[in-house]
């Protein structure tokens, strides 16, 4: 489907009051929705006039559930349903409306059966290829316009400098202020590059927290000086660079905010005063999900925080729950030339998005080629060496899978050489597939298998090859083993890449784009 937007000056004449703050309003769309709750969203655009949309997998996808309570629900066929729901939605609205989504490392964070990329850490161990990660922004900029979305709430540039960050870790390009920032720029203009827009998050720097902002309030206490010096300089490169917008964080950050401890959603003197006077962007705020609990829980009258974010700075209010209150809200209570400055701003955003109306060439890098590439430049050898690697082979060695993966094509090839050579059970390969990407929970590894690790790192010679999280070996003396070499995906591309480095095939390229201290035992 093809639209169009009028114009700034001739929008400007056609919406009333009422519509141009409906234009500032993104509300949560999600792809697994009943035939009601589709209905009940149409009405609200065909009612409100909100200027966009933003897509998450269901109600019991982490958006929501929180707490992890609602089972998720495969649907196969999510990739049609998006299309489907998209064009729904469209023809409903009486302007076209801004489609957005989370799609870090690819649609796949979103939507099942369509392509994934690496993780922002496995691209940060990338070393002087930023052609690639271009690529890898390109590549899911592609994915997005041919599903309809125009605008992409990537990359993440915080700085992840604290291993204990339960949302974000893996979702930085690492802990060093250089790489994250070369690799941002990379990402945005590959996504620019197709007409996506970018957006960095989550503003002022959501990293050095062990707190989930979707359940509590992360608290930083960071002098100003420290916060620029660091955390704030992916932002500031971006922003030099021309990004499209910045989403704003559920961070209390008090030097920031003149000791009041705000969260930054909601803090004039971080949104209007650090970003848009002293850091100097002009392009959209966005802010995080109002509906995340750290902000959510502080206003028990419906409206109020949709008002507090657009009263901030924020010219989009994602996830706003109290679409018609805040509405009210908001003329009731903003003078009309602040209603002006960021409907202006956001109608600006849209004939950008729509201004590039056809596909790019489809003769491009399948995802398979990219991420086999990427694969030999990330894949890691932390500690050890290449010879000790071959002289395990040649003595003779045990194949032990530890963890769980939906594929285990490295240690399927891996126990058939083992079987070709001498009978060695002094000689331990051990591959790692931690279940899960976040560390909650140790990754969800078992207990026993822990232990199970810990006691062959302390007894026997061990190869140790992980295909996930790197952080997974703060969990253990991982020093103890002859040689650890990190894969950090367990996508077949980077199995088969791992595995032809320990058969001596190809040299291990990469660099651990953080710190890893494994606990005293």
């Amino acid at each position: 489907m093809m639209f169009k937007i009028a114009p700034y000056t001739t929008a400007t004449i056609q919406l009333v009051l009422k519509e141009k703050v409906g234009q500032l309003f993104m509300p949560a769309a999600f792809i697994n929705d009943t035939e009601e709750e589709i209905r009940r969203l149409e009405a609200l655009i065909g009612k409100y006039h909100i200027g966009g949309l933003c897509f998450f997998h269901s109600r019991a996808s982490a958006a929501t559930n929180f707490e992890g309570k609602k089972k998720i629900i495969y649907n196969q066929q999510s990739l049609t349903t998006l299309k489907s729901l998209i064009e729904r939605y469209q023809n409903a609205a009486k302007y076209p409306l801004l489609i957005s989504i989370d799609a870090e490392w690819g649609l796949a964070m979103r939507v099942e059966n369509t392509p994934q990329y690496p993780y922002a850490i496995t691209l940060g161990a990338v070393h002087n290829r930023e052609d690639l990660i271009f690529k890898v922004g390109q590549q899911i900029g592609i994915d997005c316009r041919q599903a309809g979305i125009h605008w992409n709430l990537a990359p993440v540039v915080d700085i992840n400098n604290n291993p204990n960050n339960p949302v974000i870790g893996y979702r930085s390009f690492g802990e060093d202020k250089l790489n994250v920032a070369q690799k941002a720029l990379a990402f945005i203009k590959g996504t620019q590059s197709v007409g996506v827009l970018s957006c960095i998050k989550h503003f002022p720097g959501h990293g050095d927290t062990a707190t989930d902002s979707h359940l509590g309030l992360p608290v930083i206490n960071k002098s100003k000086e420290a916060l620029m010096e660091n955390e704030l300089y992916p932002f500031r490169e971006s922003i030099n660079s021309g990004v499209d917008s910045v989403m704003v964080g559920h961070l209390s950050i008090p030097t920031l905010d003149k000791g009041k401890g705000t969260p930054a959603t909601i803090s004039k003197s971080i949104i209007q005063g650090l970003l848009r006077k002293e850091l100097n962007f002009t392009g959209i705020v966005i802010s995080d999900a109002l509906n995340m609990h750290s902000v959510s829980k502080m206003f028990s009258e419906k409206g109020e925080l949709e008002w507090r974010a657009f009263d901030a700075g924020n010219d989009i209010l994602c996830f706003a729950e109290n679409t018609e209150e805040g509405i009210q809200k908001i003329i009731h209570n903003a003078a009309p030339g602040e209603i002006e400055e960021s409907f202006k701003r956001v109608w600006k955003l849209k004939e950008k998005a729509f201004a590039s109306l056809s596909l790019p060439p489809t003769d491009r890098e399948e995802t398979t080629i990219l991420n086999q590439r990427l694969a030999k430049e990330s894949l890691t050898l932390l500690t050890g060496s290449d010879s000790i690697i071959t002289d395990f082979i040649n003595e003779g060695f045990t194949c032990l899978s530890l963890g769980e993966s939906t594929n285990n094509t490295f240690v399927k090839a891996a126990s058939k050489i083992a079987m070709e050579r001498p009978k060695n059970e002094h000689n331990v390969l051990i591959v790692l597939y931690p279940p899960k990407v976040k560390p909650q929970n140790n990754f969800d590894l078992k207990t026993e298998e822990l232990l199970q690790l810990q006691h062959l790192l302390k007894t026997k010679k061990v190869i140790l090859y992980v295909f996930g999280n790197p952080y997974v070996l703060n969990l253990i003396e991982y020093k103890t083993a002859k040689a650890v070499v990190l894969g950090y995906q367990n996508f077949i591309e980077f199995q088969e890449n791992a595995l032809a480095h320990f058969t001596g095939k190809n040299k291990a390229k990469g660099t651990l784009p953080v710190t890893i201290n494994p606990k005293e035992r």
